[in-house]
């Protein structure tokens, strides 16, 4: 039995200000599937990000995910266990304890009263515990969230995935303002749960080290188009040279 395609992208194109900042002729990406985005500043990689979580809009083409158009998603609750998406910044509330952030990620399944109570007695506290617990901050949960070190916000964000518990996980530079230890730390968190519930995993990452060692699909871009899309293992060193060399770069 095929497998089945999460993702299945064609001819698309985004430009600001007239200057092309992605274009795909094609591209699919399967169920499970880890999925590392690689290459200089200014790629595409984060363009192409926020087109799959339906946070920009394309000039032009289609996104299907599960063979449905993206326009018929919107951003309800149907897009909403679909797709998590964490991003180097955590897009965390400082001011918040660690549960409030965590549970968060129920918002798009809670009505407007629920997640207003959740602000002052939390709500589905049993499930937010659980998920701090599978990433190490069980003794955290009341804690401040702005008091934490980088590491341990990037933990609570994992732990907001694990309550919404999407199909597809969308990790923009999840690890770039963490230190070399703390981002290892991290990325085997992040593989061992997306692994762990099946889900679909695309990250973007300056590391190509660690694209190599977590995940088993690398898609390089280069001045917004494709430049290769090989296994992890199969990526050479003059592949890595040629994409990130000065040379030709539009």
């Amino acid at each position: 039995m095929p497998e089945k395609e999460v993702f299945k992208l064609s001819n698309l194109l985004k430009s600001y200000e007239g200057k092309r900042a992605l274009s795909l002729s094609s591209l699919k990406i399967k169920k499970g599937e880890r999925v590392a985005l690689i290459g200089p500043s200014g790629a595409g990689k984060t363009t192409l990000l926020n087109l799959m979580a339906n946070t920009i809009k394309a000039d032009r083409g289609e996104i299907l995910i599960d063979g449905i158009p993206m326009t018929e998603y919107g951003f309800g609750k149907q897009l909403h266990k679909k797709m998590g998406i964490i991003r180097q910044q955590f897009d965390l509330v400082g001011q918040l304890a660690v549960i409030h952030n965590v549970l968060a990620g129920r918002l798009g399944e809670w009505g407007f009263f629920k997640s207003l109570l959740s602000l002052f007695i939390p709500q589905d506290e049993k499930v937010a515990v659980k998920a701090l617990k599978r990433v190490g901050l069980e003794d955290r949960v009341y804690e401040r969230t702005s008091k934490l070190s980088g590491g341990e916000q990037q933990r609570v964000a994992l732990a907001r995935l694990l309550v919404q518990h999407p199909e597809v996980i969308l990790a923009d530079e999840p690890v770039a303002s963490l230190d070399p230890a703390r981002a290892e730390d991290i990325l085997q968190v992040l593989v061992k749960l997306a692994r762990e519930e099946e889900q679909t995993l695309i990250a973007s990452l300056h590391s190509v080290e660690y694209a190599k060692k977590y995940f088993s699909r690398i898609i390089s871009l280069r001045a917004g188009e494709i430049y290769f899309d090989l296994p992890s293992e199969k990526v050479s060193p003059e592949d890595l040279n040629n994409l990130y060399s000065l040379k030709e770069m539009k």
